[in-house]
């Protein structure tokens, strides 16, 4: 098996208009595909959902269920809220920093940029609660090679001690400096 893509990763919505909307208006993110069923097709479930489909750019595709028969959603409390999150790929710092000015002016609180060694990050909430992230990349292939290099290292000395291997750890000692 080999696979080709990512065909789309999809998510529940309290509203698929407003959902729709935001990601149109905060993220320029074309809507592409809405189908609507009474039933599910994979299981013959009698249950009406709205499924809406977003251009996350260079063939990602991001989707959203609105359940409107279910109970209210929510978010997984076992899970810090940090965890679990969309991230998505600017071209560069520059671009990082015009879209958090543009999210802020959309009244939406942001977080960062904060830096991760080989990228730097800013974080947002969309109108259904799932945290989002905006990246952009500023490692070089050198910083990259070590990190593959040792990723094997890391997992087996994490998966034995379940402490934070420091394999890695000249990441958080590195300065950024934008260009």
């Amino acid at each position: 098996m080999k696979l080709q893509r990512i065909h789309h990763v999809a998510y529940r919505c309290k509203d698929a208009k407003e959902t729709v909307e935001f990601y149109q208006r905060v993220l320029n993110m074309e809507f592409t595909v809405a189908f609507a069923e009474d039933q599910v097709p994979s299981t013959k479930e009698p249950d009406p959902y709205m499924h809406v489909f977003l251009d996350a750019g260079m063939g990602n595709v991001l989707a959203f269920f609105e359940l409107p028969t279910r109970e209210p959603m929510d978010r997984d409390h076992n899970t810090p809220e940090w965890v679990q999150h969309i991230a998505f790929e600017l071209g560069s710092y520059d671009e990082l920093l015009a879209a958090k000015a543009h999210i802020e002016s959309e009244g939406i609180e942001v977080l960062g940029p904060t830096n991760h060694g080989i990228f730097q990050s800013i974080y947002f909430f969309d109108p259904n609660g799932h945290r989002l992230e905006l990246v952009a990349n500023t490692q070089t292939a050198e910083q990259m090679a070590e990190l593959k290099r040792v990723a094997p290292a890391m997992l087996e000395e994490w998966s034995q001690t379940k402490k934070a291997p420091r394999h890695a750890a000249w990441l958080h000692e590195l300065e950024f400096t934008p260009e």
